[in-house]
């Protein structure tokens, strides 16, 4: 009697798209090479939500139950005030980055505050070995007894550890690398990593345990695995950074509980990461003097306002067509801006290459920017320095005109404590200021009055 055969699926591993045959390039998200056979199996988890009720929004009862101080403001102030029971929060970063220093830290940090108390935490290796886990908790000064540790990647394993412990907060790192017996495909596939964040997902909020898992990224950037992922979880948190600089930025795209425009700042040392308190002052701690091409612009990052050094470089092109090319910036705004220059600022860039530069491996996309990139190019182009007590924040329109933008007098009130003597902003703007300044204010209508201001063009 011939054996049936299993049926199987091709699926891709980005978004999770199948297909009966496979196929050179996925038409959902573009992506080349990414179908995988897998077997087709239905998912067991849910079975589990059969058991829920409809109840009426008034009749559902609320506990005000404060957050789990994490003891890392920095990731307090990401998370929206720390952690929240029940919570599933995803953290991904490229390879290095920190991102289990940063989650045997988080767990450190909850029981030297005291912020939970009768419990332990459970920290599940699935990539390292509990010797290499504990060489890193030395580095960083970590011995308690409240941290429980297990290498483990079968995550029916892990959910008897967890049934054992009953821990106050579980960290699983890395979800690519944990599967589940009830899927035959490889770990890291689209279903495992679904399958498996699914259950996670159920296992926080039945009860009430926050779930922190580790994810990694592709060379594109984004977390590995379906886009689901990034659905199914509370929270998603980018670790942000150059493994040749020692700052960190820790951003959330992504939070139920809070807003996604706070970021978290550290710095990488021997130690592990340490909070930068004033990231301003760190920004601008090796901005160099009496030199064109170099700017300090104010934005706003969330409720922080930080002033950061913004760098150009405009050079003779060698080529047919110059070259743009921006770090940090968006290059379309930037090209948008270099148009705006010529053409209404009689700054000629036609034949001129030009780069451009944000210090500290920050990503700034906020339209308080503009005035620092026309001022920045224009310093390089003309090579007249803007005065170093100077910093400035304004929003460019297409017919030269400095508009309005949120919050100055945030901005404004940093300046001052980091020591600048004068800012530069949108007139509208210092007409509607109710605070008494303690700088000098220069309001400019359009960027020729900008540019006399800052450079004395």
């Amino acid at each position: 009697m011939p054996v049936s055969k299993d049926k199987t699926v091709f699926q891709c591993q980005v978004c999770g798209r199948q297909s009966p045959k496979w196929v050179g390039k996925c038409q959902d998200c573009g992506t080349w090479n990414s179908f995988v056979e897998e077997r087709l199996e239905r998912s067991k988890v849910s079975s589990a939500l059969s058991k829920s009720v409809p109840t009426s929004i008034a009749d559902i009862e609320l506990n005000d139950e404060e957050r789990i101080n994490t003891g890392i403001q920095e990731l307090n102030r990401v998370l929206g005030g720390g952690i929240v029971a029940g919570s599933l929060i995803l953290i991904g970063g490229d390879p290095g980055i920190g991102k289990s220093t940063l989650v045997l830290q988080l767990l450190d940090g909850v029981y030297r505050n005291n912020a939970v108390v009768g419990g332990q935490a459970l920290y599940v290796s699935a990539e390292e070995s509990l010797k290499q886990i504990k060489l890193r908790a030395r580095r960083l000064g970590i011995d308690t007894t409240e941290i429980l540790v297990v290498s483990e990647t079968c995550l029916e394993v892990v959910f008897e550890h967890i049934k054992q412990v009953k821990p106050v907060v579980v960290v699983i790192d890395s979800i690519q690398t944990v599967f589940t017996q009830e899927i035959s495909s490889a770990p890291g596939s689209v279903g495992q990593v679904r399958e498996t964040a699914l259950r996670l997902m159920l296992f926080a909020k039945q009860s009430s345990v926050p779930v922190f898992i580790v994810g990694h990224v592709t060379k594109e950037g984004a977390i590995a695995g379906p886009r689901t992922l990034e659905h199914i979880v509370d929270t998603v948190i980018y670790f942000e950074g150059d493994r040749g600089h020692p700052f960190r930025i820790l951003r959330a795209v992504k939070n139920r509980f809070g807003s996604t425009n706070e970021i978290g700042v550290f710095e990488m040392r021997e130690g592990g990461l340490v909070e930068v308190a004033n990231p301003s002052e760190l920004f601008l701690s090796e901005r160099p003097t009496g030199v064109s091409g170099t700017t300090v612009i104010s934005t706003m990052e969330g409720t922080r306002p930080l002033l950061v050094e913004l760098q150009a470089l405009a050079t003779q092109t060698t080529f047919g067509v110059p070259r743009r090319t921006g770090i940090g910036v968006d290059l379309n705004r930037v090209n948008l801006l270099v148009a705006v220059l010529e053409k209404i600022g009689g700054v000629h860039l036609g034949h001129m290459d030009i780069f451009i530069n944000v210090v500290g491996g920050l990503k700034i996309t906020e339209p308080a920017f503009d005035l620092g990139i026309i001022t920045t190019i224009a310093s390089s182009f003309l090579e007249r320095p803007v005065q170093e007590s100077v910093f400035l924040f304004g929003e460019v329109g297409l017919s030269g005109e400095i508009r309005a933008v949120s919050q100055a007098e945030a901005r404004i009130k940093e300046g001052a404590k980091i020591g600048f003597k004068q800012a530069i902003l949108p007139e509208a703007n210092l007409s509607r200021l109710s605070i008494s300044p303690q700088i000098e204010l220069k309001g400019v209508k359009n960027i020729d009055e900008a540019l006399k201001t800052a450079i004395n063009r």
